[in-house]
C-alpha cells in the first residue's frame, strides 16, 4: 500500500487574476509573481510526507510550452485544458472529488466559491484539508468549514521574492510601523 500523500491543486489562473486584478491593479511582472517552487517545499515542511503538485491551466489554443517546461522542471505535474467553460474548475472540481475517496491530503490553491462544496466534502475528519490564497480575496464560505485550515500565500508559505502592496488586517503582534513609514 502506497504512504499518505498530499495533493496540492493548483488553480494558477484564479491566483494571477487576484494578483492582477485585486492587489496590483495590473498585470503581474515576471518577478511579482508566485515561486512555485517553494508552495511545493512548504507543503512538504508543512504536512511532513510526499506532496503531488497538480498545476490546472487553461491551454485552449496552443500548449505554454516554457511555463509547462518550467511547472516540470519544480516538480509540479502541469495539466493543460481545452474546452468550452470554466476548464480549469471542472477539472479541480472533478480532481476534488476523486479524492474523497483516497487516503490523502488536500490543499485547494484558490479562492474561488466554487470549490466549496468540494472542499466541504473532503473536510470529513479523516484528513487534513487546507486553502491556500490571499487571505483576504478567499471565499468567505470556506471559513465556515470544519478543520479546513487557511493558508496565505504571501505571508505564511512566503512565495513572493518581494512584498506586495495589501491592505490586510494586522494582527498587533506582527505589527512593525516601519512596514509603514
Amino acid at each position: 500500500m502506497a504512504e499518505r500523500m498530499t495533493y496540492l491543486l493548483v488553480d494558477g489562473e484564479n491566483i494571477d487574476a487576484t494578483l492582477g486584478t485585486s492587489i496590483l491593479g495590473r498585470r503581474p511582472r515576471p518577478e511579482e509573481r508566485p515561486r512555485w517552487d517553494r508552495l511545493l517545499e512548504w507543503a512538504e515542511r508543512a504536512f511532513d510526507q510526499d506532496v503531488t503538485g497538480l498545476f490546472f491551466l487553461a491551454a485552449s489554443t496552443e500548449m505554454p510550452t516554457s511555463f509547462v517546461q518550467a511547472l516540470l522542471a519544480i516538480g509540479f505535474k502541469p495539466i493543460p485544458l481545452s474546452g468550452e467553460g470554466k476548464i480549469v474548475d471542472i477539472a479541480i472540481q472533478r480532481t476534488a472529488e476523486a479524492l474523497v475517496h483516497r487516503e490523502a491530503d488536500v490543499v485547494l490553491v484558490s479562492h474561488d466559491g466554487d470549490f466549496v462544496d468540494q472542499v466541504s466534502a473532503l473536510c470529513d475528519g479523516s484528513r487534513q484539508v487546507g486553502v491556500i490564497g490571499f487571505t483576504e480575496f478567499v471565499n468567505s464560505q470556506f471559513r465556515n468549514l470544519p478543520g479546513l485550515r487557511i493558508f496565505d500565500l504571501e505571508y505564511d508559505i512566503a512565495a513572493f521574492n518581494t512584498s506586495l502592496p495589501r491592505v490586510r488586517i494586522i494582527p498587533i503582534d506582527e505589527f512593525d510601523p516601519f512596514d509603514f513609514l
